[in-house]
């Protein structure tokens, strides 16, 4: 594991790659989801998950990150690619994707609780203050997707 420099490089790479399959996801999902209340929360979280990439693209372009895929990002990356390009198939499938997409948004309020902090100690404001936007915005969009999945759990079991 890379330390000082190449460490942030590493975390901000992470955080791009998982940003750009949330995104990915989101897109997909937005049109393709069976249930029409969470197409339209997935609608609207794209557009603050599309801001929230093109600022971690920006923070860490001047430490050479560009979204590298590393093991752990690679795994989650692909895993949402296959079951985002299935949830159109059932509504089981659909069910794997929307939980995919919320393991990502977790995976990123991790991410940005890092960013938080290696932003406190380098004494960097401006990232600071985005990353801690970035995570209060992931949280909430989490917590939300969180509540949708269960409910759409007990609409799978009730069929």
């Amino acid at each position: 594991m890379p330390s000082g420099t190449e460490f942030i490089t590493h975390e901000f790479d992470e955080a791009i790659a998982i940003q750009q399959a949330i995104v990915e996801s989101g897109r997909k999902l937005s049109t393709s989801h069976p249930v029409p209340g969470v197409k339209r929360q997935i609608k609207a979280d794209l557009k603050v998950d599309e801001r929230h990439l093109t600022e971690l693209k920006r923070f860490g372009k001047p430490f050479g990150a560009a979204g590298k895929r590393e093991e752990v990002a690679d795994a989650l990356c692909t895993l949402a690619e296959e079951t985002a390009g299935k949830a159109s198939d059932e509504k089981s499938e659909a069910y794997e994707a929307h939980a995919v997409l919320l393991n990502l948004k977790r995976k990123q309020q991790d991410s940005a609780d890092a960013i938080v902090k290696i932003a406190r100690d380098r004494k960097a404001t401006d990232l600071r203050d985005a990353a801690t936007k970035m995570k209060r915005e992931i949280k909430s969009s989490a917590d939300a997707l969180g509540k949708s999945l269960a409910d759409f759990a007990v609409e799978i079991a009730s069929a």
